[in-house]
């Protein structure tokens, strides 16, 4: 059997990097893209993969990028992010922006270029990296939040529209994971990154990669609709046991 190819976006750093290594285990050959190039070559050359450029925020990124994918059976949709913790009456229109255009115009982007590819493939599998913020809302994260519903009501729109099509699709919806996450919603200030996980054991980024393995592993006619994970800490996004 030829080796299938994976792709997996925002494969920088954090869940990305960590779904490429695990991809690559089960014996995918990996594409991976994000802007920082050297990251991604350092991690491509470990894990035998392809690494490659990519803005999902550009047009011109995303059909180059697709292009140079021969043949793809598993999509990971990761790249997205946060900044700023703004009420809606102070928010930051230029933030607002960059969320919507990385979490949900940089999903339609990759997924409309990848979907023909990954019907061809026989068995496809789309996986859409959301987040608890796309089932609740909550004060300050207005910007992030209506980005994670979109990009979310957009993956699960997918669903009914390839019924028929040799396609799976999952979205898995983290909650608190200690990444490079926080440090970008708040303009690289470490302090204030750390204090969201002050006081409470949350989920690491090869926790997410495992689950997109679990989800690969399953057969053509397994389909895990939604998964929702959170630390054991966590019962919403800003409902916490901390210990002090």
């Amino acid at each position: 059997m030829s080796t299938r190819n994976a792709v997996v976006t925002g494969a920088s750093s954090g869940i990305g990097e960590a779904t490429a290594r695990e991809l690559a285990k089960q014996g995918y050959h990996v594409y991976v893209g994000a802007r920082r190039v050297q990251r991604l070559r350092r991690l491509a050359d470990e894990i035998g993969g392809t690494a490659l450029e990519l803005d999902v925020t550009s047009e011109d990124s995303v059909a180059a990028f697709c292009a140079a994918v021969p043949e793809v059976a598993v999509l990971v949709n990761n790249a997205g992010g946060a900044k700023g913790l703004a009420t809606v009456a102070e928010a930051d229109l230029d933030d607002w922006r960059w969320m919507w255009e990385t979490n949900v115009l940089g999903t339609l982007r990759v997924t409309k270029a990848l979907l023909p590819k990954l019907i061809d493939s026989g068995d496809g599998l789309i996986v859409t990296i959301t987040s608890v913020a796309a089932f609740h809302a909550y004060d300050n994260g207005s910007g992030y939040t209506t980005a994670k519903h979109a990009q979310a009501v957009l993956h699960r729109t997918l669903r009914g529209e390839l019924l028929g099509k040799p396609v799976r699709l999952t979205e898995i919806a983290p909650g608190a994971v200690e990444t490079e996450f926080s440090l970008v919603r708040f303009g690289g200030d470490a302090d204030r990154a750390a204090e969201v996980y002050d006081g409470i054991d949350p989920l690491v980024a090869a926790d997410i990669a495992e689950i997109v393995g679990f989800v690969a592993s399953r057969p053509p006619h397994v389909n895990l609709d939604q998964i929702i994970v959170k630390p054991r800490d966590q019962a919403d996004p800003g409902r916490f046991a901390r210990r002090s």
